[in-house]
C-alpha cells in the first residue's frame, strides 16, 4: 500500500480555462475577471498575514526594552512609583503578545486550509542561487570577553541563581520570557562555574540541579546559532520541543547533562588537589627552620635512634646516640636539625635541646663542690 497521503490535492482550483460558460459570455473576459478578483483576495490575505507579524515583533521588540528598564530600575533606590508603572506596562504588553500570537496562529490555520490555485502551483521554486556564508563578525578579546561577563553577573546574579535552582520545564521557560536578558552566553558561563563550586563544597545535588539549567542554556545558545537567530527569540522553541517527548532530542540532552556532570566534577577534583597543595606549602613555609628546611622533612630523614631522642626530649640520649655515630654523619644530621629549627644552639630560654653538634656531644662536667 502507498505511504503518500494525496488528500493534498483534494481542494485545487486550477479551472478557469475549462469552466463551460453561456455562448453569448465573452469567456477570456469572464476568465481574467475571475483570476483578478482570486489574485486580488490572494493579495490581501498576504498583507494581513505581514501585518500580524509586524505587529508581533514589534510588540516583542517594546516588551524587550520595557524588561531591560525594569531590571535597571530594580537594581536602583526611590523609584518604587516608577518601577510600578513599568510592571503595569509590561503586564500590558505580554497579554498583547498573547494577542498577537493567537492571531497569528489563527492565519496560519486559515492559510492551510485555501485551495490551491494556478497561481501557488506555478508558482517558482527558486529564483536565485545562494551560497551559505556565515557573516564575518568581530569577536572580543579575552580582556573585553572577562569585563562583559563581571559587569552583566555584578547586575543580574541574583536572577542567574534563581534560573539555576528551577526545575520544571513550564517554570524555566516563563521566568526566561519574564527576563529575556538572561538568555546568553554570559549566564551560561557563570552557571558552569557555579557548579564547579557547589561540587567543591560537596553539594552534590544542588550541582546536579544547576548542571541541568546549565545544559538547558546551552542547548538554547547552540540552537540560536544553528539558525543564526538571536537566543531571546527561539529559547520557546527549545521548550517545545524538549516537551513534546521527542525521544532522540531528549536522549541527547540526557547524554550532554550527564557528560558535563562527570566534567564538572573532575574540575572541581582537580581544585580541591590545588587547594591542598597551596594550603601544604603554606604550612611547610610557616614551618621552615632558620636555615630554609622544614622540621617534619628532617625529623623523618633521621635515624630511628635520634628520632627517639626527640621524641623524648632526652639531651643524654642523644648524646649517647652521636657519640656511636660517624662523625661526618653525626655533623650533617645535627647542622640539619639546625637548619631546621629542630635544635636550638645557645638558646638559653629553658629549652632542652642547646648547643651545637660539640656541645651535644661533649659529656657535662661535673659540678664541683
Amino acid at each position: 500500500m502507498s505511504r503518500i497521503d494525496y488528500s493534498v490535492w483534494d481542494h485545487i482550483e486550477v479551472s478557469d480555462d475549462e469552466d463551460d460558460t453561456h455562448p453569448n459570455i465573452d469567456t477570456p473576459s469572464l476568465f481574467r475577471w475571475r483570476h483578478q478578483a482570486r489574485v486580488e483576495r490572494m493579495e490581501e490575505f498576504q498583507k494581513k498575514g505581514e501585518d500580524l507579524k509586524k505587529g508581533l515583533a514589534e510588540c516583542r521588540r517594546k516588551l524587550t526594552e520595557l524588561q531591560t528598564k525594569i531590571q535597571d530600575l530594580n537594581l536602583s533606590d526611590g523609584v518604587k512609583t516608577e518601577l510600578t508603572k513599568y510592571q503595569a506596562d509590561e503586564k500590558k504588553l505580554k497579554k498583547e503578545e498573547r494577542d498577537w500570537e493567537k492571531k497569528l496562529d489563527e492565519y496560519y490555520r486559515e492559510e492551510k486550509k485555501m485551495p490551491w490555485n494556478v497561481d501557488t502551483l506555478s508558482k517558482e521554486g527558486f529564483s536565485k542561487s545562494i551560497v551559505n556564508i556565515k557573516p564575518e563578525t568581530s569577536e572580543d578579546t579575552e580582556e573585553e570577553k572577562e569585563k562583559k561577563h563581571k559587569t552583566f553577573v555584578e547586575k543580574h546574579e541574583k536572577q542567574i541563581k534563581h534560573f539555576g535552582m528551577l526545575r520544571r520545564w513550564d517554570d524555566s521557560q516563563k521566568y526566561l520570557s519574564d527576563n529575556p536578558h538572561l538568555v546568553c552566553e554570559e549566564t551560561a558561563n557563570y552557571l558552569v562555574i557555579m557548579c564547579i563550586d557547589l561540587e567543591v563544597e560537596e553539594k552534590h545535588a544542588l550541582m546536579e540541579q544547576v548542571a541541568h539549567q546549565t545544559i538547558v542554556m546551552q542547548f538554547i545558545l547552540e540552537l540560536a546559532k544553528s539558525l543564526k537567530v538571536d537566543p531571546r527569540g527561539c529559547f520557546r522553541q527549545f521548550f517545545a520541543k524538549i516537551k513534546t517527548a521527542d525521544q532522540q532530542y531528549q536522549d541527547a540532552f540526557n547524554d550532554e547533562l550527564e557528560a558535563f556532570k562527570e566534567r564538572v566534577r573532575g574540575r572541581a577534583k582537580i581544585r580541591i588537589e590545588k587547594a591542598l597543595k597551596e594550603y601544604e606549602e603554606e604550612e611547610r613555609q610557616k614551618r621552615l627552620g632558620p636555615g630554609g628546611l622544614d622540621p617534619v622533612e628532617v625529623y623523618e630523614s633521621l635515624p630511628a635512634e635520634m628520632q627517639k631522642c626527640f621524641d623524648e626530649k632526652d639531651i643524654q640520649m642523644l648524646q649517647e646516640v652521636i657519640s656511636k655515630m660517624d662523625p661526618t654523619e653525626a655533623k650533617h644530621h645535627m647542622k640539619r636539625c639546625i637548619d631546621s629549627g629542630l635544635w636550638v644552639p645557645n638558646s638559653g630560654e629553658g629549652k632542652e635541646e642547646e648547643g651545637t653538634y660539640e656541645e651535644v656531644k661533649r659529656e657535662p662536667e661535673e659540678t664541683k663542690e
